[in-house]
């Protein structure tokens, strides 16, 4: 969801929970489900002050009132907001910060000096796996304490517990001192206790990842985050697989990597450095790689992959300027909506094409043959430059406009694929005759078999070959479905368009426009004709689409 909400904290023996969700301003502190008094809870207190104080973000109420707009990261911000339902402001914590050491990914820590009342303390925040290294003591009410290995196992317990759980968590600690230099800022310093953080996954992920899976598009998670939180989060959302972790990864050889990539489903506890090598290995390995980020340290990789996603609301500036799409809304569902969409689009312009170049065909067959059996043009120059503008143009560009086909997500990913291929080639091959022969044989008939004038022979054909391509374009509405099984309207352009085109012809006949087209007003048992016999396209399509399946055209 990208909003972190600290539900739960440890404090040497004690848990506490918070309510609120999001980025809600209330929220009420809870032990053993009885309300808190915060005045004789001296550990808590102090850790709310300290993840006051070491941080870097802010937040102010939004108008209404009820929730934080935040400035800044959301794991910090969740930290301040959780403070702030305690009455806890860094406004209003006036003190003077003297020295910061810069949380990185490699360090996975963040200390902070201020000066109080003359006096140094350190206030720090980090990984507890870090942290917990760098403290001596732990804070037991109102004493200090030795930190025992007894106590360090007991707290790294607790930690697992809330990791395998699918909270984040985030370990403080603080220290008096009275040296302000950087030196030994992080060092004997005195263990407060654990946030425990939740950012659930949107509910809409699942259904997505199990699409992707459908389509044949892998999914991979590449988390700082524990073990165990990435293995619940990934439960959640219907991800299972082979994982390993940034220590297990710097083990690896590139070779090593290379062999193991493809297999790993989850990247737990991962550095900047670790993205970068493991879309390198995938490229390597011939995938096409699609990487989403949201901070400064996912640029790299972001830079790296074939397609880089940075997040729209809580993604960097860095980031954004290293992708190539910004996702708006910073959620996974509308990727897949728009890979779907795009094989949507990449099918419709085969599908624009392949119709184009059937009614090009026919249009070209029709007159070579015409004259290779020595008649007279069956069409004119004019009549074909009407047809090639009105007629097969406005069906051609409203295919554009199909709806997703039902199998759009069930086909495998095209890592390189030409518009036209050798089925599409065929296909548009027995359109073209089909439209050609059934045209060519309408002319014959009313020219030598009727014995009809020749421009009634022309009009005819006409015609007929303007029906063929308007039947033709409700057969390329789907390459594998026949066209009694697709809903009459499921195209709605392709009904104006077809209905311009027939206006448009009754126009060149019937009005003062057929002495610039040649064209002469016709019966309408001429046109009866040409409807009927312009349907064999539809019924021959309909039977070779049910005959043949899987095996002659391609899917949608």
């Amino acid at each position: 969801m990208g909003e972190m909400t600290v539900k739960k904290i440890f404090v040497w023996d004690k848990f506490f929970d918070i309510g609120g969700a999001g980025f809600e301003s209330i929220g009420e502190f809870l032990h053993n489900n009885k309300k808190v008094d915060l005045k004789n809870e001296k550990v808590l207190y102090s850790l709310l002050r300290t993840a006051t104080l070491c941080n870097d973000s802010w937040i102010e109420k939004k108008e209404t009132g009820k929730e934080y707009r935040i400035i800044g990261s959301p794991t910090e911000a969740a930290l301040l907001i959780m403070a702030a339902k305690a009455g806890i402001f860094k406004e209003d914590l006036k003190l003077s910060r003297i020295e910061e050491l810069l949380f990185t990914s490699e360090r996975k820590l963040m200390s902070v000096l201020y000066k109080e009342n003359s006096e140094g303390y350190v206030y720090a925040k980090g990984a507890l796996e870090v942290l917990l290294k760098k403290c001596k003591f732990i804070q037991k009410e109102n004493k200090i304490i030795s930190l025992k290995n007894s106590e360090r196992e007991k707290i790294l317990a607790i930690n697992k517990n809330l990791t395998t759980n699918s909270f984040r968590t985030i370990a403080l600690a603080y220290k008096k001192t009275n040296s302000f230099g950087k030196d030994s800022l992080e060092e004997q310093l005195v263990f407060l206790g654990i946030a425990g953080m939740e950012d659930p996954p949107r509910e809409e992920v699942k259904d997505s990842i199990k699409l992707c899976r459908t389509a044949g598009i892998k999914i991979k998670m590449i988390t700082g985050d524990a073990k165990e939180t990435a293995i619940s989060i990934a439960k959640q959302v219907g991800l299972f697989g082979e994982i390993i972790d940034g220590d297990e990864l710097d083990k690896l050889s590139d070779n090593e990597l290379l062999s193991v990539v493809n297999k790993i489903v989850i990247f737990a506890r991962v550095r900047p450095e670790h993205k970068l090598r493991i879309v390198k290995a995938l490229k390597q390995n011939g995938e096409i790689v699609t990487m989403t980020g949201d901070g400064e340290n996912d640029a790299p990789a972001l830079k790296e992959a074939h397609i880089g996603v940075a997040m729209g609301k809580n993604g960097t500036a860095v980031s954004r300027e290293a992708s190539d799409l910004v996702l708006k809304d910073d959620n996974f569902a509308t990727i897949v909506s728009a890979i779907s969409e795009g094989r949507t689009i990449f099918n419709n312009i085969r599908k624009f094409v392949t119709y184009q170049l059937s009614c090009n065909y026919a249009e070209l067959l029709i007159i070579f043959l015409g004259v290779l059996l020595g008649l007279p043009l069956p069409l004119l120059a004019l009549q074909i430059l009407f047809m090639n503008l009105v007629t097969d143009d406005l069906p051609a560009i409203t295919l554009g406009f199909n709806p997703p086909s039902r199998d759009e997500m069930k086909m495998k990913p095209r890592k390189k694929s030409n518009i036209l291929n050798k089925q599409l080639f065929i296909l548009l091959s027995i359109a073209g005759l089909i439209m050609a022969f059934a045209t060519l044989g309408t002319f014959y008939y009313t020219f030598k078999i009727l014995n009809q004038d020749i421009s009634v022979a022309r009009t005819t054909a006409l015609v007929t070959l303007i029906f063929f391509e308007i039947a033709n374009a409700f057969n390329f509405r789907s390459f594998k479905y026949p066209v009694y099984k697709l809903p009459l309207f499921a195209n709605k352009y392709l009904i104006y368009a077809s209905a311009i085109s027939i206006l448009a012809t009754v126009l060149i006949i019937y009005t003062p426009l057929n002495t610039i087209f040649e064209t002469v007003p016709i019966s309408l048992s001429y046109w009866i004709f040409a409807f009927v016999t312009a349907l064999s396209v539809i019924v021959i399509f309909d039977v070779l689409k049910i005959i043949s399946k899987k095996r002659f055209l391609i899917k949608d």
